[in-house]
This record gives C-alpha cells, structure tokens and sequence, in this order.
C-alpha cells in the first residue's frame, strides 16, 4: 500500500484507530516501497531529511537490494533505523569484533552445549570474550554480555541488555538454504526493539542480528563513539 494514500484515509485501511488496541500505524518498509514510504518511516524515527536528498534514494535501492537477498523491516524497526542512520552517517563505530569462533559439543553425559570465542576491538585495544551456553547464538551473546565488565566505557551501557527472544525462518530450501534471524532484546528501563540478520550461514544470521542489537542499545544511550573511527 502507498503511503500517501493511508494518510489521506487511514480508515480505507483499517478497521480500527490504532491507537485505541495501544498500537500506532506502521508503514511497511520493503521492495515495493516507494519514496513516500520511506520518508514516512524516517519522520516516524525522528530523522529529517528532504525529499530532494539523494540519500532517499540510496537508502530505498538499499532497502531493496537487501530486500532482495532475504531482509524483511518490518517488525525489524532498530535494524531499519540503524541501516538509515549509518547512511546518514549518524552512527559512529562503537565495538568492532574482528573475529569469532563458536563450536557445539556433546559430553560424556548427553548434554549439548556449545561455546563461542570473539574477539572485540575498543579504542583499539583488543578484547577477548568467551562464554557458553545452550546455542550458538546463546554462547555468543553470554561470552560478550558476560565479559561487559572488560569493555570499558561501553560496560555500563550493556551491563543491562537481555534477548528476550530468537526466531529463526529458513527463506529458500536445499544444502544453500538462506537463513532469517530475528532478535528480540530488552534493557532495564523496560524498551524492546527488534533486529534482523540474513545469511547462508546460521550462525553468521545470527551475529548480525546481535551486532545491531549491541549497536542501537549504544546508540539509543548516547554512548560515546570509538576514538579510533
């Protein structure tokens, strides 16, 4: 649906307020998106821009060349909002991980687990993080939460940061199936956002989707920037 055309007569479109359920109208980011929509979504985020800025168009042909390899926005608003504001250049670097390493065992007793490695750069000073857990993306996401204590300035920015919740869609079939991971995370003042990564690979799915959720708690905190961008 175009936008232009919801906000002229939103009841064509819904069959009730959104607001009287607690929800609010939201405005589908994705390959058929047209520029009405995509300044809709960015006015909604807080980002003002003009209809003649080349970076509308850039960000819609973004949005759909990764559209087209699997993304899907919606439901994915901090994934969308840092993709936007890392075109507009408003997302300094915070933690660059140069590396990761995850293996999955079974022990002598039955019991899976598996155990992730990554190597995380702050202000140019090397960090190595390691955790385990039930999943690979649990032993990734312990082995930086648990070790945020090593992170220097960020440590009290993520000290609070807990996934809620993992979904995972298999877009394609066959041995190069494309993989969706959905992130849902939440800090201490209660506020939920929503990430997305896409990949052949799980595991890299994953992490993508955990990097977004690392860098839009930093950013929706004010956190200060690396001082080696």
């Amino acid at each position: 649906m175009h936008v232009s055309a919801v906000q002229k007569d939103p009841k064509t479109y819904e069959h009730i307020n959104p607001e009287e359920v607690g929800n609010s109208r939201n405005i589908v980011v994705s390959d058929q998106s047209g520029q009405s929509n995509i300044m809709s979504r960015l006015n909604s985020i807080g980002i003002k821009v003009e209809k003649s800025d080349p970076k509308i168009k850039k960000l819609l042909d973004e949005v759909k060349d990764r559209e087209f390899i699997g993304y899907s926005y919606d439901g994915a608003d901090a994934s969308f909002e840092l993709l936007a504001r890392r075109l507009m250049g408003e997302i300094p670097r915070y933690i660059s991980i140069n590396e990761y390493d995850v293996s999955v065992k079974k022990d002598s007793v039955g019991e899976i687990v598996s155990y992730a490695k990554a190597q995380l750069e702050v202000d140019g000073d090397k960090i190595l993080c390691e955790g385990q857990g039930n999943g690979p993306v649990n032993a990734l996401d312990n082995a930086i939460r648990k070790n945020v204590n090593k992170l220097a300035k960020y440590s009290e920015y993520l000290k609070d940061l807990r996934l809620v919740d993992y979904k995972v869609r298999i877009l394609n079939t066959g041995t190069e199936a494309v993989t969706r991971v959905s992130i849902e995370s939440t800090d201490s003042k209660g506020v939920n956002w929503f990430t997305i990564g896409v990949s052949p690979n799980i595991i890299d799915a994953s992490f993508k989707a955990l990097v977004d959720s690392l860098d839009y708690k930093l950013f929706k905190d004010k956190a200060p920037g690396s001082s080696q961008e």
